[in-house]
């Protein structure tokens, strides 16, 4: 097992009626590329069926299959951390359980780190998502970019293929919260992007909802890069220096046209600007702040209940 070449990565959450379609298309999918694989499925505290399937599908195949279940629900990245952290494999593909990724496309990302990349990331050719998925995507890669100069055509996609190296770098980080891709990015010496199949559910709902999008781009801005407080800083004496040149402007109106009263609704306006900038500091600070407070507690950031593997005899 010290020899494995591949290790496929997949978090599971409440996806029982897609499991067996994605065990119809992996296992052939891994067994064509005729190396030594092991597939391990973190099962993220699923409320449906997905623990028990994913037991049987293990004593079908325990020589390739290994089962890591969690006593509750801790999020995808957290299941992925939990995998790696198991996995034996040189290379690390992780992977959706909802095949809209094909697994077939994985000898692609093989095939490009053949090429000497130590990090592949993937695009898919064709998303099937709505218009403000599309949008909201676009808008987030390009803020990311400038803010934290991590190059990611389609951060959403979790199909990606790491070397064993950027792997035991990850491994080695203990934060609480952070975005995988990202941060593997960071310890990559040389990282390539391929073009990927996708394809719609073919059964259950995406478990990401537009707040839980905002939440992780908001990991991603604060956990990799404090330009978002730097900015807020440039805008806070920006916004000092106007309200300083405003109030000397408002003094002088006063000694020569005298007392009145027309200009207070844009007074009003004016504060209200300011106190919106102001909330929207506190909440920014908030946030690293919060990132800290969840570090130094040094809680567990996931447990597990069970491993699920073949003993060597």
């Amino acid at each position: 097992m010290t020899n494995l070449q591949l290790s496929v990565v997949i978090p599971v959450y409440n996806e029982e009626d897609g499991l067996q379609a994605l065990f119809d298309r992996l296992y052939p999918a891994l067994d064509k590329l005729g190396i030594t694989y092991e597939i391990l499925f973190v099962n993220d505290g699923s409320r449906d069926r997905s623990a028990a399937i994913l037991r049987e599908q293990f004593q079908q195949r325990p020589d390739v299959t290994r089962v890591i279940l969690f006593n509750g629900n801790f999020g995808q990245h957290m299941a992925i951390m939990a995998a790696f952290e198991q996995s034996r494999g040189q290379r690390i593909v992780t992977l959706d359980a909802d095949l809209q990724n094909p697994p077939e496309d994985t000898e692609l990302l093989l095939a490009k780190m053949d090429e000497g990349h130590d990090y592949v990331g993937s695009i898919r050719r064709q998303r099937n998502d709505s218009l403000w998925r599309h949008v909201a995507s676009r808008a987030m890669n390009g803020l990311r970019e400038k803010i934290t100069r991590i190059k990611m055509t389609d951060q959403g996609c979790m199909f990606r293929a790491y070397d064993r190296r950027i792997i035991d770098a990850v491994n080695s980080c203990h934060e609480v919260s952070t975005f995988i891709p990202a941060l593997a990015y960071s310890f990559a010496r040389n990282p390539a992007e391929v073009v990927v199949g996708h394809d719609e559910r073919t059964a259950g709902e995406s478990k990401y909802s537009l707040y839980s999008l905002i939440r992780l781009n908001f990991d991603l801005m604060t956990g990799f890069s404090l330009v978002p407080l730097q900015m807020f800083s440039m805008l806070g004496m920006l916004i000092s220096l106007f309200s300083g040149v405003f109030f000397v402007f408002l003094a002088v109106r006063r000694l020569i046209v005298g007392p009145e009263a027309e200009g207070l609704f844009t007074l009003f306006a004016l504060m209200f600007f300011l106190i919106g900038i102001a909330l929207f500091g506190i909440g920014l600070l908030g946030e690293y702040i919060g990132r800290i407070y969840q570090q130094v507690r040094h809680r567990p950031r996931y447990l597990v209940e069970a491993i699920l593997e073949k003993r060597d005899e």
